[in-house]
């Protein structure tokens, strides 16, 4: 139906109608080529309509479809080849036009080649690797993408790696961005002046076809719009519009990579007006074409924008409520219509909006603001398209389009242009978005694209006026969720701040835009003209006030709160960006004095939106009690531009501040934030929860304190130098609520804080002060000294990597720009104030990284305490920079005892502050500090060291800072009668410290011992103790009358200071506290207050000298200095002054007030010439005898804690010598073979569990903590010295051929197609891959408490990081990790002694009584008949053992559960335990000494538990091998009569070393030395003749010869059978029976190695081959007998071992040269026994020949094993594995890992490739290392390691250039291989101590 509407509308029919139906390729390409040629005629009208209808036609065909996904017209659909095959029609039909009868991709190429491709404009999306070079970026968003980053040369840069969060385009080639040098090579060459011109021919279908295409998109995403019913939008309906439409957006993303000739087409096509009218007017009679464009103006309307032309939009004016995306949510029945959004006064429905009346945002004219934000009209193809993108909320596809058009200039402006016109509704549609985090990101990636250009942002911004549409959208986006603000006057505030609950804020959604505002602020035309802009100031300051006092805090008094909410974190992220980031943008360009007229009219427009906030919060000049909120934004700005005016452009002061009154207000809501802190930490919010802590710290931590903290303490500077010094001081001390503390008596009562909270108040207020008074930050620092103390601070509390020192130095301006202004100062100043100290590892120790600590000389004069707790966000930091002080001051000798914190010299005030130096000359801070520090020495309760500290340092300042020398004499004038009255009679430190008071007249409760008294001369020497001057009325007469007026509001608060210190008027009480006077005295006890009068007779300076008497414990202990050394005047800085305790402190204080006036030297010498009369014991008044016994009970207290501790500790310390020392029991005892009655004693052993000692009985075993764990480690070892490399690039690949556990498992299933199953099984070891490793710690338990220990266990909660049910648990005493028990096995050592005795029995008797003890069976000392708790024990580990492997590890028989099969496991555990033995000790033995592991050898005790279920299986005597190695057969030819069966394996091919495990393990236990000497003796000919055999298959014919015949003629010599020569050629001799040599031709020259054989080689070939059975035969040794294995060089191993062995008679021991024939011994003849075996070998390879020499060479030098290799440079790893498919699912997983053992490539935790529930990393773990797996992963360069069932992070092999990990790769520096990390790894993976160093471990339940 449509398509015949579609045909019926098209004008003139097609003049072919025989055009046939849309199919054959062949037709396309000859219609294409038709029309075009039509076309390029010069009247090519015709041409045109033709191609029209056929687009028609064509397109239309696909427009049902649409339809159909709205499922409105599904039958017009009409059956045909289902939903994608007409799009698909269609593209073919628009590929054929494009190329005009062409082949498609030859167009393309032909196409590409005009590109001038100066730009890279590569786009990407999320997760996409780029990379940043902050020395070639302009813009600080600059970016590359990996491929032109690495093209070009950063070779030094500052450049870092990252992942793109919401994608980016590639900037190479834009010089607006970035600097031409780093461009890489393709984009260096500006060729557009070489490319030819674009043919007209090639392009011109492209320019018909397009707009129809395009056209065609819009009408399909018009249709499928539905606006949404319930304002949910359908997310389904929208996304399956756009499953649709994929192949149509792709096509167009495809063309816009054909280069620049194809994006200029499209640009004029999306560009082009005249096109867009005539196709979307939506006249004419198309059906369709009319439906569509309804529903684009409906669209239009329900977003809440109208369509100005239209008449028909405005006659539905009404549209229905809830649509408008404006309506308020915030306010209740805000209903939303269209009007509510006009800025006219009427709107401002204040009675609906519950709001009183609000100030609505006026700008310049109503209009403008209007049309910003309603008013939407599309003039091109560009503007819908980008309309509709945004409807459907950024789908990624059409991103990616538009982006990809960019590199075409004239596209770019337009795209901008329509940005920036759709700015408002990006907003509207973000706001009501569900996936607004998505979507912020794309909205981000595109907008970053085009406001990171200067020049186009300037040009935007005067063209579209950018700056107003961003502030205003920001302004309406926040008006939607405002509340009224309950600051202050919670009934009558006018004030609405933003609601930090809602949505809006808590998720971050107006990030995108903040972040553009920031973005184009950046740019310093942009910012200028933003700074011009009064309206502009005006409306971003009301902006600014929304935030101004959120998130409000109020003091929980009664009971805890009970929902602690988060949303500070809200509050604070807002603040930081919304309202801080774009101050920095803004100041950083008010450096300079041109910019003065910027900075006066942010500081004028922010003054006023203060004084309106001031009047809409009601306030006058207290604030409300328990209330503070961290969020003053206005101050901030008003702050920081002040400290700009005066730092940068030379402004004065004066000029920009405002009168007396506007500054006091200004003071107070910063100094409430001040005073709430010290609250916060006294606990005194502690009913507020954590959250309020959470607060506290945010305000001063590193990203937020240079927004925060700092510019409230610079306002507080400025207001305390302008404001008069006494009022400052005491609202300080009246905000603190410390007032009613500094009283002279020793009582007080504090009407506003509980007595535990006063000291931490108190200590608060005057580190306040000191920090106010010494903090330079704004105040004349160089941005360099600010650098350096911050570095100073951060470094003296803690070491620092670089990573974190970079993070936690507040950055300057604009954090986004991740450039830390003068980065290069940084390094500079770092390395003048601090040492690299290189990452140390202790083994098994915890990783450490590069670490970054003080200097010497930083500590002696740059540590400064202000700084650091300025700094801290934790108060123990504070603590930790102290101990790290007093720790230097003690190594450099330069102080011994407790330091207190030193007074560090500050940097000169700036002129314009120098009015804050008189808060240190004001009469009340003396006041303060005379009577702290009377009180301190009275010993008043309440006070501390801290306090004395911080009194001590403001004198010390006063000092440093005093006004002009006071003439002496004027000073003395003043007589001390005045003195009783007026406290001091000037106001300069200097000479009020000199200034005696007598009498204080003091308020106190009768209670007080002060009233008591009768007379005040009797009082004078023992007044008692407590601390706030309560004075007389100050004499104020000093004040000059003319400015009393001006300042009337301060006198005021200052009598009303005076009135709350005399408490002369109880009504100021209540003047001042209505609401909380009557709280806090408890009800009934408040006692009356009565006057008293105390004699003080003091001064400050001799309160001093008496402290310092006091300090020191001494009378009379100070001594003036300069009385002795009168140089000490005239050069005062002592460097024995600048570290040490409060005597130092208080010494350096007098010697610098003698300094500053004469004075005060006198006086200082007086006061120490009167020698203090010694103290009268004091009366004690009972109140203080309690608190004098409570110190002393809590002292003895202490004292008894300390004592119990030591002792405890030293308990703790022998109790671990003893257990550490529990032995493995043949170690104990010393080897007494000579001892005439040896003595009976068995081995002991502790149980750490019950503590007893005692034997290893049958009836309570004892057993050792074992942990039992498979091992793959020795199937690992290669034949190679060079450890393989891990693969980086596709040629590379290792397979696992030559690896042991491969040659091995070869060799077995050889042996088993041959010959018999049963004799395969007994003639190799297994174990190489899966093996059994068993551990100890060395601790010993009873066997049964270890089961109530795990019952224990089991009922234990507590997560462990263990799994008790498979057996798992700590060793109780040294908490190794272990999972089974090892029963010891009962016996004497006195047997051992017996059967270590020498026979004298010859070789052929041994052997007989070998023979007989394997026959016997079960002849153990422990029947197995009876079942006793030991053997039970034995049966139960031998289970643990079995399962400790997988099945596939220990079933190697053809026939599934064989005896064999476990005959072949049990002794292959114990070879696995001797083989890893042999590695640990580095594949040698020639260290010797005892087993490495010492005490911790289990392998006694498991050969016990071994032999023990070996003999279970007794072998046939018949084929026992012991048999054939020391017997001669009669009838050789037996075995040749039954050809059915499969023959026995030959002798030859056995594997010795397992023949010798399973001689041993079936010998009765313990076994005789003599016994085993004879075992190792018979194997050690079979092995030698193996070598000669393998030596003789080794080399060629002629070699061959050449031995035969010169071994044959020294046959008859006495010694032949111990000449290798003769031996070797009778070997030959009786191989060559068979067919052994015959393989001749190609084959053998594989075989044959060029050596040229001499004697000295095969002598050496000889020893290698036989030396891994030494080996292993002398470990058993030295483990079955305890005796130690003898040093050596490597030269000598052979003979030493077997020397050792007893292979070697002793007069061979000395022969030179030492040849390893000697050490045989045959047993019977050896010509005869040789024949025997080879005759073996011969019959075998009658048949197989090669087979049978295959077999015959063993691989015998296996090398160490080792991890892969690692690359030197991380990135060479992380660029190849990154993006590499996975072999199984072919996709490039989430998180690729690779194998650092076998170098496979794995998805973690990766769904696709999982098989039976086990995910792919822990099934690759389970086959490469038997449960045990090593896996890099590949994006966070970290090291994973799977154990079983547990998993923990290792930690990472790369380190930065600084010796920093960089987990995640999140900062993206370099990374290179810290080889000793690597060597750790590798250690701990051969020595299977993964579970024992690393602690943090997880179960992964199988999914990684």
């Amino acid at each position: 139906m449509a398509a015949a509407a579609a045909a019926a509308v098209g004008g003139p029919q097609p003049p072919q109608p025989e055009l046939p139906a849309p199919g054959l390729a062949l037709d396309k390409a000859a219609t294409a080529a038709h029309l075009k040629a039509a076309l390029s005629r010069p009247d090519n009208r015709a041409g045109a309509e033709e191609l029209q209808a056929l687009l028609e036609r064509v397109l239309s065909a696909e427009r049902p479809l649409a339809a159909a996904a709205d499922g409105e017209e599904a039958a017009a659909a009409g059956g045909g080849g289902g939903p994608g095959a007409a799009e698909e029609e269609a593209l073919e039909w628009c590929k054929c036009l494009l190329a005009g009868g062409g082949g498609y991709d030859e167009f393309c190429a032909a196409v590409r080649a005009y590109d001038p491709a100066a730009l890279c404009g590569l786009v990407w999306t999320a997760n996409f690797v780029a990379y940043r070079c902050r020395t070639c970026g302009i813009s600080p968003c600059m970016s590359l993408c990996a491929e032109c980053f690495h093209q070009g040369d950063h070779t030094g840069h500052d450049f870092n790696m990252f992942r793109s969060q919401a994608g980016g385009a590639c900037d190479c080639g834009d010089s607006n961005v970035m600097r031409e040098s780093g461009f890489c090579k393709r984009h260096q060459i500006k060729s557009s002046s070489n490319i030819p011109c674009v043919p007209k021919d090639l392009l011109m279908m492209s320019e018909f076809v397009l707009p129809r295409f395009i056209f065609c998109l819009i009408q399909y995403l018009r249709e499928g719009y539905n606006e949404p019913a319930a304002d949910v939008p359908s997310e389904k309906d929208l996304n399956k519009v756009l499953q649709l439409l994929e192949p149509q957006i792709s096509f167009l993303e495809d063309l816009t990579k054909m280069g620049g000739a194809m994006r200029s087409v499209l640009t004029q096509v999306l560009t082009n007006q005249q096109n867009y009218k005539d196709l979307t007017s939506g006249l004419g009679e198309n059906a369709c074409a009319k439906k569509s464009h309804e529903k684009y103006l409906i669209a239009l309307k329900s977003s809440g924008l109208t369509y100005p032309e239209d008449k028909l939009v405005y006659g539905l004016q009404e549209p229905s409520a809830g649509t408008s995306t404006l309506a308020v949510q915030g306010f209740a029945g805000a209903t939303g219509t269209l009007g509510q959004l006009d800025s006219s006064d009427e709107e401002d429905q204040d009675g609906s909006q519950g709001l009183g009346k609000r100030k609505r945002v006026k700008l310049s004219s109503s209009t403008k603001d209007q049309s910003i934000m309603d008013v939407l009209k599309h003039k091109s193809f560009l503007e819908e398209l980008l309309f509709w993108t945004i409807k459907y909320e950024f789908p990624q596809k059409m991103v990616t389009f538009l982006l990809n058009m960019l590199p075409d200039q004239e596209y770019k402006v337009a795209f901008t242009k329509t940005f920036v016109q759709h700015y408002a509704f990006i907003m509207k549609t973000l706001k009501k978005s569900h996936e607004s985090d998505t979507m912020s990101n794309r909205i981000v990636h595109i907008s970053v694209q085009l406001f990171s250009n200067e020049e186009l942002a300037r040009q935007v911004t005067e063209e579209c006026q950018l700056l107003d549409i961003m502030v205003t959208v920001l302004l309406y986006m926040m008006e939607s969720c405002l509340i009224k603000s309950e600051l202050q006057d919670e009934e009558n505030s006018l004030h609405v701040v933003v609601n930090c609950g809602e949505a809006l804020l808590k998720n971050n959604t107006y990030w995108p835009l903040v972040s553009d505002f920031i973005n184009i602020l950046s740019h310093q035309s942009v910012a200028k003209r933003f700074l011009e802009d009064h309206g502009l100031l005006v409306t971003w300051m009301n902006f600014v006030s929304f935030f101004q006092g959120m998130n409000l805090n109020k003091r929980e008094l009664n009971e805890h709160v009970e929902f602690e909410s988060q949303t500070y974190y809200a509050a604070f992220a807002a603040e930081l960006e919304a309202c801080a980031q774009p101050m920095w943008g803004l100041l950083s360009h008010c450096k300079v004095r041109e910019t003065q007229e910027y900075t006066r009219n942010v500081v004028r427009y922010c003054l006023e939106a203060l004084q309106d906030w001031f009047d809409a919060i009601n306030f006058v000049d207290e604030p409300a009690p328990n209330q503070v909120t961290f969020h003053l934004p206005l101050h901030r700005y008003y702050a920081m531009f002040l400290s700009k005016a005066v730092k940068c452009q030379e402004l004065d002061l004066d000029s920009v501040l405002p009168d007396q009154e506007m500054l006091m207000k200004l003071m107070i809501h910063p100094l409430q934030i001040q005073a709430s802190l010290a609250e916060i930490h006294s606990n005194m919010w502690v009913r507020n929860g954590l959250q309020i802590k959470g607060q506290a710290m945010t305000y001063v931590q590193s990203h937020f304190c240079n927004s925060m903290i700092d510019p409230d303490i610079y306002l507080l500077q400025v207001c305390a130098s302008r404001l008069d010094p006494d009022y400052f001081i005491s609202s300080v001390f009246e905000r603190f609520k410390v007032v009613d503390l500094l009283t002279m008596a020793s009582q007080h009562q504090n009407t506003v804080l509980d007595a535990e909270h006063e000291r931490s108040m108190l200590e608060g207020a005057l580190t306040f002060l000191v920090i106010l008074l010494s903090l330079r930050l704004h105040l004349g620092m160089s941005d360099d000294e600010i650098l350096r103390a911050e570095m100073v601070a951060q470094l003296c509390m803690n070491d620092r990597t670089h990573s974190s020192l970079l993070d936690l130095i507040p950055e300057n301006p604009n954090p986004k720009s991740g450039i830390i202004p003068g980065s290069y100062s940084f390094e500079s100043v770092l390395s003048a104030v601090a040492d690299f100290k290189a990452p140390v590892f202790e083994p098994g120790g915890s990783m450490q990284q590069g670490m970054y600590t003080p200097k010497a000389e930083v500590w002696d004069q740059e540590f400064d305490p202000v700084m650091v707790i300025l700094r801290t966000v934790y108060r123990r930091d504070v603590q930790s920079a102290m101990d790290r002080y007093t720790a230097f001051l003690k190594q450099s000798g330069k102080f011994p005892g407790n330091p207190w914190p030193p007074y560090k010299k500050r940097t000169p005030l700036h002129p314009s502050y120098k009015g804050l130096m008189r808060l240190l000359h004001c009469k009340t801070l003396h006041i303060v500090l005379f009577t702290l520090l009377y009180k301190i020495l009275m010993d008043h309760q309440n006070l501390s060291e801290h306090v004395l500290c911080m009194v001590l340092y403001l004198i010390e300042l006063g000092l440093e800072n005093s006004a002009e020398e006071e003439s002496d004499e004027e000073a003395s004038v003043c007589g001390p009668e005045r003195c009783h009255d007026s406290w001091f009679p000037g106001s300069n430190l200097v000479s009020n410290m000199r200034h005696f008071i007598n009498y204080v007249r003091v308020r106190v409760p009768e209670t007080a011992p002060e009233v008591k008294r009768d007379s005040p001369a009797s009082t004078s020497s023992d007044s008692l103790s407590s601390l706030h001057s309560s004075r007389r009325p100050k004499v104020l007469q000093r004040e000059n009358s003319g400015t009393a007026q001006v300042f009337s509001l301060v006198a005021e608060r200052r009598k009303k200071f005076q009135e709350i210190i005399n408490r002369s008027s109880s009504e100021a009480n209540q003047v001042v506290r209505p609401k909380t006077s009557n709280k806090w005295s408890a009800p009934g006890s408040a006692p009356q207050l009565t006057t008293a009068i105390l004699e003080i007779k003091e001064s400050i300076l001799s309160l001093l000298i008496k402290l310092h008497h006091k300090l020191s414990g001494k009378q009379n202990s100070y001594y003036p200095p300069w009385l002795d050394d009168i140089e000490i005047l005239i050069q005062p800085e002592i460097p024995k002054y600048n570290h040490g305790d409060g005597i130092t402190a208080v010494e350096r204080i007098l010697l610098k007030a003698a300094l500053q006036s004469r004075m005060n030297k006198r006086i200082i010498e007086e006061i120490c010439r009167k020698v203090t009369p010694p103290v009268p014991p004091k009366k004690i008044t009972a109140a203080e005898k309690k608190t004098l016994d409570k110190e002393e009970r809590r002292q003895k207290a202490r004292e008894r804690q300390q004592k119990l501790l030591a002792e405890f500790a030293s308990r703790q310390k022998s109790f671990m010598e003893t257990a550490m020392d529990v032995d493995s029991p043949e170690n104990d005892i010393p080897m007494e073979i000579a001892t005439a009655e040896p003595q009976v004693s068995e081995a002991v052993y502790d149980c750490v569990i019950c503590g007893q000692s005692g034997p290893s009985s049958e009836d309570r075993p004892t057993g050792l903590v074992v942990l039992l764990q498979a091992s793959s480690v020795l199937g690992q070892c290669r034949d190679n010295i060079e450890p393989k490399k891990l693969p980086i690039t596709e040629e590379e690949q290792i397979y696992p051929w030559d690896t042991c556990a491969a040659v091995h498992d070869v060799r077995l299933s050889l042996l088993q197609r041959y010959f018999k199953d049963s004799s395969c099984l007994l003639a190799v070891s297994i174990g190489w891959e899966g093996g059994v490793y068993v551990q100890t710690c060395g601790h010993t338990l009873h066997i049964d408490c270890h089961k109530s220990y795990m019952e224990s266990l089991r009922n234990d909660q507590v997560l462990q990081g263990f799994s008790v049910d498979k057996g798992e648990f700590t060793c109780p005493l040294c908490r190794q990790f272990a999972n089974s028990v090892l029963p010891c096995y009962p016996g004497s050592n006195v047997e051992s002694n017996l059967w270590q005795r020498p026979s004298n029995k010859s070789i052929q008797d041994l052997i007989k009584e070998v023979e007989e003890l394997q026959g016997r069976p079960g002849a153990f000392p422990v029947s197995i008949s009876s079942e006793t708790n030991l053997s039970k024990e034995m049966e139960s580990v031998m289970k643990d053992i079995k399962n400790t492997t997988q099945k596939k590890y220990r079933d190697y028989s053809k026939t599934p559960g064989s005896p064999d099969n476990d005959f072949l496991f049990m002794y292959s555990v114990a070879r696995t335990n001797l083989e890893l033995e042999l590695i640990h000790r580095g594949g040698n033995l020639c260290s010797g000494g005892a087993s490495t592991a010492g005490k911790r050898s289990c392998l006694n005790q498991l050969f016990h538990v071994l032999a023990l279920h070996m003999r279970l299986y007794s072998i046939d005597s018949e084929y026992n091998p012991w048999r054939k190695l020391t017997q001669l057969v009669e009838e050789m030819n037996s075995q040749q009569g039954n050809e059915e069966q499969q023959p026995e394996v030959p002798i030859l091919y056995h594997d010795v070393t397992s023949l010798l495990l399973i001689q041993i393990l079936m010998m009765p236990q313990p076994l005789r030395k003599d016994h085993f000497a004879c075992i190792v003796k018979v194997l050690f000919t079979l092995l030698y003749t193996q070598a000669l055999v393998a030596l003789s298959v080794k080399c060629n014919e002629e070699d061959r010869l050449a031995w035969k015949h010169t071994g044959a003629l020294k046959k008859n010599a006495c010694d032949a059978e111990k000449s290798y020569e003769v031996l070797l050629s009778f070997v030959i001799s009786e191989l060559s029976k068979g067919k052994l040599y015959h393989e001749e031709g190609a084959q053998e020259c594989a075989m044959v190695s060029p050596i040229a054989w001499s004697p000295e080689s095969m002598e050496k070939y000889l020893q290698d081959f036989c030396l891994p059975f030494l080996r292993i035969t002398s470990l058993l040794q030295h483990h079955l007998f305890g005796e130690d294995l003898p040093s050596c060089q490597e030269e000598e191993e052979f003979s030493v071992l077997s020397s050792c062995l007893g292979l070697l008679p002793t007069f061979y021991q000395t022969k030179h040269p030492f040849i390893s024939a000697s050490c045989l011994d045959w047993p019977v003849p050896a010509f005869d026994i040789i024949s025997q075996w080879c005759f073996e070998i011969n019959s075998f390879t009658e048949r197989h020949a090669e087979q049978g020499k295959a077999l015959l060479i063993q691989e015998s030098r296996w090398k160490l094993p080792h991890l892969l290799q690692l690359p030197e440079n991380y990135n060479t790893i992380f660029q190849y594995y990154h993006r590499k498919t996975c072999s199984v699912c072919t996709k490039v997983p989430k998180d690729p890992a690779v194998c650092l053992v076998c170098g496979t490539f794995v998805c973690l935790k990766g769904l696709c490739c999982k098989q039976q529930s086990y995910c792919e990393c822990v099934l690759h773990s389970q086959n490469c290392g038997a449960g045990t797996g090593i896996f890099l992963l590949i994006n966070a360069s970290v090291i994973i390691i799977i154990r079983g069932h547990r998993f923990c992070l290792w930690g990472s092999v790369y380190l930065d250039a600084h010796g920093e990990e960089d987990r995640d790769l999140r900062r993206g520096k370099p990374l290179y291989i810290c080889k000793e990390r690597y060597k750790v790894l590798e250690q701990q993976w051969i020595s299977h101590t993964f579970d024992h160093i690393n602690k943090r471990w997880g179960p992964h339940y199988n999914g990684l």
